[in-house]
Protein backbone atom coordinates (compact mmCIF):
# COMPACT_ATOMS: atom_id res chain seq x y z
CA UNK A 1 0.00 0.00 0.00
CA UNK A 2 1.17 3.74 -0.81
CA UNK A 3 0.36 6.41 1.12
CA UNK A 4 0.70 10.27 0.09
CA UNK A 5 0.58 13.07 2.38
CA UNK A 6 0.11 16.14 0.87
CA UNK A 7 -0.48 19.89 2.40
CA UNK A 8 -3.17 21.82 1.28
CA UNK A 9 -1.50 24.98 2.24
CA UNK A 10 1.30 26.77 3.07
CA UNK A 11 1.97 26.28 6.74
CA UNK A 12 1.68 24.47 9.85
CA UNK A 13 -1.23 21.72 8.63
CA UNK A 14 0.42 18.83 11.43
CA UNK A 15 1.98 17.18 8.18
CA UNK A 16 5.14 16.02 10.36
CA UNK A 17 2.85 14.49 13.60
CA UNK A 18 0.98 12.65 10.44
CA UNK A 19 3.59 11.36 9.23
CA UNK A 20 5.24 10.45 12.61
CA UNK A 21 1.83 8.09 12.94
CA UNK A 22 2.30 6.41 9.91
CA UNK A 23 6.04 5.86 9.62
CA UNK A 24 5.56 3.34 12.68
CA UNK A 25 4.49 0.91 10.32
CA UNK A 26 5.91 2.33 7.01
CA UNK A 27 8.90 0.53 4.82
CA UNK A 28 9.91 3.71 3.74
CA UNK A 29 9.01 7.48 4.00
CA UNK A 30 10.05 10.11 1.14
CA UNK A 31 10.18 13.64 1.53
CA UNK A 32 9.95 14.86 -2.14
CA UNK A 33 9.84 18.61 -1.79
CA UNK A 34 10.54 21.79 0.17
CA UNK A 35 13.58 23.13 2.23
CA UNK A 36 14.42 23.69 6.11
CA UNK A 37 11.81 26.56 6.31
CA UNK A 38 9.20 24.66 8.63
CA UNK A 39 9.75 21.72 11.21
CA UNK A 40 8.20 19.31 13.17
CA UNK A 41 8.97 17.88 16.65
CA UNK A 42 8.66 14.67 17.84
CA UNK A 43 8.17 13.53 21.24
CA UNK A 44 9.18 9.58 22.04
CA UNK A 45 9.99 8.14 25.12
CA UNK A 46 13.65 8.55 24.17
CA UNK A 47 12.91 12.54 24.25
CA UNK A 48 12.26 15.38 22.10
CA UNK A 49 13.18 15.43 18.27
CA UNK A 50 13.42 18.74 15.88
CA UNK A 51 13.31 18.10 12.22
CA UNK A 52 13.47 20.28 9.60
CA UNK A 53 14.73 18.34 6.49
CA UNK A 54 14.65 14.83 7.68
CA UNK A 55 12.10 12.53 7.73
CA UNK A 56 10.47 11.75 11.21
CA UNK A 57 10.23 8.22 10.00
CA UNK A 58 13.96 8.23 10.73
CA UNK A 59 13.14 7.36 14.47
CA UNK A 60 11.68 3.64 13.39
CA UNK A 61 14.74 1.06 12.41
CA UNK A 62 12.73 -0.20 10.21
CA UNK A 63 11.84 2.57 7.89
CA UNK A 64 14.10 3.19 5.08
CA UNK A 65 14.08 7.35 4.66
CA UNK A 66 15.15 9.42 1.56
CA UNK A 67 15.22 12.88 1.25
CA UNK A 68 14.28 13.33 -2.41
CA UNK A 69 15.92 16.01 -5.60
CA UNK A 70 13.30 18.72 -5.02
CA UNK A 71 14.45 19.40 -0.64
CA UNK A 72 16.25 22.64 -0.51
CA UNK A 73 18.84 20.91 1.41
CA UNK A 74 20.90 23.48 3.67
CA UNK A 75 24.34 21.38 4.49
CA UNK A 76 24.52 23.36 7.88
CA UNK A 77 20.69 22.45 9.02
CA UNK A 78 21.27 18.84 7.95
CA UNK A 79 24.53 18.15 9.66
CA UNK A 80 22.83 19.60 13.00
CA UNK A 81 19.80 16.99 12.47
Amino acid sequence: MVIILVGGQWGDEGKGKVIDYLAAKADMVIRSQGGNNAGHTVITEHGEFKFQLIPSGILYPHCTCIIGNGVVVDPTVLLKE
